[in-house]
């Protein structure tokens, strides 16, 4: 899900903006992260996501 916003995303898999909210922190946290781009280049270090 490229380049969407929280609400598209919500959209888009029928739930709410604060249950994506909630999944995005709940990752954030599993990587050891404080913010969404810390969580890219996580998930790039980890070979998890290409660019």
């Amino acid at each position: 899900m490229q380049d969407k916003t929280t609400k598209e995303i919500a959209g888009q898999l029928y739930i709410s903006e604060k249950t994506v909210r909630n999944h995005i922190s709940n990752a954030m946290q599993k990587l050891g992260v404080k913010g969404r781009s810390q969580a890219v280049i996580e998930l790039i270090r980890l070979g998890e996501i290409q660019i």
